[in-house]
C-alpha cells in the first residue's frame, strides 16, 4: 500500500485544474489509482438507473475523484495550504506535520 500525504478526513486544497482555488473535505481516498474523492469538488453529472437508492433514477450530481498530486493538506494553524512531512514523536510513532507551521496533522 502507498502512503500518502493525504487521508480520509483532512481538509484538502485544489492547486490544479477546474475546481483550483477550492478547499473541501476528502471523503474517500482511492490508493491503486492515487485519486481522493473530495467534498464539493469536480462534480459530474451521471445517468442514473432506478434503484432502491434513488426509485426515480435521472441525471444525478456527484463528486468524481482527483489526482492527489492536485491536492494540499490545509494548515491547521493558519488555514492556507501547505506541504507535508513526516516525523517521530516523543513515543516513536511517525506523525503528519506541516512544514509551513510545524504543527502537528491530526
Amino acid at each position: 500500500m502507498n502512503k500518502f500525504h493525504i487521508r480520509k478526513g483532512d481538509t484538502v486544497f485544489v492547486n490544479a485544474g477546474e475546481d483550483k482555488g477550492k478547499t473541501g473535505k476528502v471523503i474517500r481516498v482511492i490508493t491503486e489509482k492515487k485519486r481522493a474523492v473530495v467534498e464539493g469538488v469536480n462534480i459530474v453529472s451521471k445517468n442514473q438507473k432506478p434503484n432502491a437508492k434513488y426509485p426515480q433514477g435521472g441525471i444525478i450530481k456527484m463528486e468524481a475523484p482527483i489526482h492527489i498530486s492536485n491536492l494540499n493538506v490545509i494548515d491547521p494553524a493558519s488555514g492556507k495550504p501547505t506541504r507535508i512531512g513526516h516525523r517521530k514523536n516523543e513515543e516513536g510513532k511517525t506523525i503528519r506535520y506541516a512544514k509551513k507551521s510545524g504543527e502537528e496533522i491530526k
